[in-house]
């Protein structure tokens, strides 16, 4: 009997997907390209790994399928010899504070089970016992009998601490954080918002979080005033304000809606106890983001930040304990372990490079992508996303599994040009350990490195959703209706815009002093230019820019203190703007109309027309958000979720509204002869010509064709919208007028960008330059690093091994004499086009 050799997909229609027939080879390394929106994603996560892992999912028993998240049914006719699928999402969710390096590769597993069984524990008495097989011994045994040594000095008998008790997320966590190496304590100054308002006014912050904005009425209740400056109350009522007893008032009370209670027992707290209950109490992560704005966070006084109790610092391994071999960067761990090694008895000598072998096999995947800058002891949450998506790949790899569908979403973010040589290994060991492998990518010397290109298009939205072809790398070469064609064979354009001739003099100028691992790192930053920062990850992006730059410019503009790490700064800008390619909204009532002012336009515009004030419908009516435009079936959602028991919930469209999301009479009202539900079914370009005399509406349809988004539906949801889409359309507000005191900061703004989206991009930052911007883009993309007036390279690589600047000037004259890694990339790279 043959093995099938491919993956069967027919009449796909997920998303854009137009009923598309496409086969993907088993056990081999397939690359998906295309424009941002064309349909790569839906093909990738919507179709192969949705039918992956729900048909691996429906073996299992219902009992375990309760119990586990199940995806929905793909939009396909049929899928036919797909193997059980894995996915690396685009962005992997934020780890929580417990989460550290260490623990998400399970390095730090490894870790604890070197101190436990190669270490030297120490006896109540203050004795040092040297590492032995003995000990090793004493530590594999169980019961009572385990880690039970006595001391060869004073004979004393004690338990030696097991690789649990190594573990801050268990029974070694310090007992004053808990383990997280943090203590939370309440920001006094943060209480009162400002000494020359009245608390009738909100002078007290933690008063106006949710469920306690009546405490100003129970305050007056109780005898203070609350009518006058909170700086002219007599100190007994500033007291009463800050620490009064909580007690209950009986009160009549008025809610926001109008509604009066009478003898109202009203809970009194004080402005610390507002912040403690609320803390306490909150569910949503909204409020609880609110509630931190309260707390200050410092390294815990007892552990000093290693999450441990201190009596477990005293075992050694090396001379080091366990937080200092935690804290120790990856890429040196080899060379502590050899240390060890030469200093252990023969007869542990086998036992411990077993041992040692298995931490190395866990760190060698995380060395090859390129994180040798990294500590087990880094948070998790602090991690960018291609650092997370990394250490998830590295994990799997680990797994050594066979017969499994990998599907990688954008593998490449974050990675220096000169890791990515690690990542192609990584990518072929994957499937030459008998896996398949699909990634969606636009790094093109990941996409070269493939065995088979599917490339989608041939454009975004509906324009998209089309196999345009399929083949070897050097098939698609030949293809001249192929997108990528011309970046595989080196015959594109680099330049989308007139790079400036000089660097202009007059500068956004700051110096950081002592900040991770930035020392005393002297910056300029050109006004009215583009500026790219790069560098290894870990060289010290983030903290020069996202972390002292950006924050000493909002500082600046309110007058408040700068950073600490600020030992300069000068700038004649105090407006900046963070843009990222994050989904706009969570909600599937946000649309491309709604986001932008169509919507309040459109609604103002029917509210005026004869049937509408006949019926008096003022604009409010005509937005399914309300009550009263809203299909009263599906709420305005234009969707109905079915809760089947035992299988995932099921989404159809509205039987009433048919996914217009209006009550059925609101489309009486026409506009030119069409309703509000015809004008949000035009996309961009139909709309212009149809709007010509309506120059509100004109103007915000003019600059989404602008931004390349003319082909965008304005009903269209806005959470669906690729990382580029939603990255265009946040910009689009800000192009509509002057932007001389503005800075905008790109951070990895190409993630899920092809080659030619990164042009569209780079000619609307253009367009904000004419506006009088000043750009920043954090970046890792030679095709944006070519367009820039001005390189910023942090380095020489990532870690302890960066934090300065290796490089700076127009990226044209830097690539004549490369004196930095990336400059030498960003050489070869120009090279190839001319």
């Amino acid at each position: 009997m043959m093995l099938p050799t491919q993956i069967e997909v027919r009449g796909g229609k997920v998303h854009n997907l137009k009923n598309i027939n496409v086969d993907i080879p088993l056990h081999k390394f397939v690359a998906i390209s295309g424009l941002s929106g064309s349909g790569k994603s839906s093909l990738a996560m919507g179709i192969l790994y949705e039918e992956g892992s729900r048909r691996y999912l429906d073996a299992l028993s219902t009992y375990m399928r309760r119990r586990i998240k199940q995806g929905s049914q793909a939009n396909v006719e049929s899928v036919k010899h797909i193997p059980s699928a894995l996915a690396l999402r685009q962005r992997p969710s934020v780890p929580n504070e417990r989460a550290t390096v260490g623990t998400m590769s399970e390095t730090f597993n490894v870790l604890r089970l070197i101190f436990s069984r190669l270490g030297s524990p120490v006896c109540p008495n203050g004795h040092y016992l040297k590492p032995s097989l003995e000990i090793a011994k004493a530590m594999s045994k169980s019961g009572e009998e385990m880690g039970q040594l006595t001391c060869p000095v004073c004979g004393e008998k004690f338990y030696a601490p097991s690789a649990e008790e190594f573990a801050f997320n268990s029974d070694g966590a310090c007992e004053e954080c808990g383990g997280t190496g943090k203590v939370r304590q309440l920001d006094e100054s943060k209480l009162i918002v400002d000494e020359n308002l009245t608390i009738k006014d909100g002078a007290v912050a933690s008063w106006s979080l949710p469920g306690r904005n009546f405490m100003p009425n129970v305050a007056e209740h109780a005898g203070v005033r609350i009518d006058v400056p909170f700086k002219d109350l007599t100190a007994k009522e500033k007291d009463f304000v800050l620490n009064g007893p909580e007690k209950k008032y009986k009160m009549d009370f008025l809610s926001g809606t109008g509604r009066v209670f009478h003898d109202f027992n009203a809970l009194y707290e004080n402005a610390h106890q507002a912040v403690i209950r609320s803390a306490q109490t909150s569910k949503s992560e909204r409020a609880q983001k609110r509630i931190a704005e309260f707390f200050t966070y410092s390294t815990c006084p007892v552990c000093h930040g290693s999450r441990l109790k201190p009596k477990l610092l005293k075992q050694l391994v090396g001379g080091k304990n366990i937080n200092e071999v935690a804290n120790m960067q990856l890429g040196n761990l080899p060379a502590w372990r050899d240390e060890v090694l030469a200093k252990l008895p023969d007869d542990m000598q086998k036992m411990s490079k077993a041992v040692f072998n298995e931490m190395i096999e866990n760190l060698q995947p995380l060395l090859d992508l390129g994180l040798d800058y990294l500590t087990m002891a880094r948070s998790g949450n602090t991690l960018s996303t291609g650092e997370l998506q990394r250490i998830q790949l590295a994990r799997t790899l680990r797994t050594e599994t066979t017969g499994v569908l990998y599907v990688l979403d954008e593998p490449s973010i974050g990675l220096h040009p000169a890791n990515v040589d690690g990542l192609i290994k990584v990518l072929r060991k994957l499937v030459a350990q008998g896996n398949s492998l699909v990634v969606v990518d636009h790094n093109v010397d990941i996409i070269k490195a493939a065995d088979q290109i599917i490339e989608i298009g041939p454009r975004s939205g509906e324009l998209g959703g089309k196999i345009l072809d399929q083949g070897t790398p050097d098939e698609i070469k030949q293809d001249k209706q192929s997108l990528i064609r011309p970046y595989l064979d080196s015959t594109a354009k680099l330049f989308a815009r007139k790079v400036a001739d000089k660097v202009n003099t007059e500068q956004i100028t700051f110096e950081v002093d002592d900040y991770f691992n930035l020392k005393n790192v002297k910056a300029g930053i050109p006004i009215n230019q583009i500026t790219a920062v790069t560098g290894f990850s870990g060289a010290g992006k983030t903290s020069l820019i996202l972390d002292s730059l950006v924050p000493a410019i909002k500082a600046q503009s309110k007058k408040e203190a700068l950073p600490k790490q600020i030992k300069s700064f000068n700038s004649s800008i105090n407006n900046v703007v963070s843009v990222d390619a994050s989904p706009i909204g969570k909600s599937t009532r946000s649309t491309v109309a709604t986001y932008t002012s169509i919507m309040d336009n459109l609604r103002k515009l029917f509210a005026r027309q004869e049937l509408a004030k006949k019926r008096h419908y003022t604009a409010s009516w005509f937005s399914y958000n309300n009550k009263q435009g809203a299909c009263p079936t599906c709420g305005g959602t234009g969707i109905m979720t079915l809760d089947i028991q035992f299988l995932p919930d099921m989404e159809q469209t509205c039987s009433t509204c048919h996914g217009d999301r209006f009550d059925k009479k609101i489309e009486d009202v026409k506009w030119n002869g069409m309703s509000i539900v015809d004008v949000l079914n035009l996309d961009v370009n139909e709309a212009l010509p149809i709007f010509k005399k309506v120059p509100k509406i004109e103007q915000e349809l003019k600059l989404l064709k602008e931004v390349g988004l003319d082909y965008l539906h304005l009903g269209e949801s806005t959470p669906t919208l690729s990382g580029g889409e939603a990255q265009r359309l946040k910009l689009v507000t800000h192009l509509s007028h002057k932007q001389n005191d503005t800075l905008f900061v790109f951070d990895e703004p190409t993630i899920g960008l092809h080659p030619l989206d990164v042009k569209t991009l780079t000619e609307v930052m253009q367009k904000l330059i004419d506006q009088g911007a000043t750009i920043i883009t954090i970046t890792h993309d030679m095709n944006l690093m070519v367009n820039a007036d001005y390189l910023l390279d942090l380095g020489p690589r990532g870690g302890e091994n960066g934090g300065q600047i290796v490089a700076q000037g127009r990226p044209g004259d830097l690539i004549k004499d490369p004196q930095s890694l990336t400059t030498k990339y960003l050489a070869e790279y120009w090279q190839q086009f001319e």
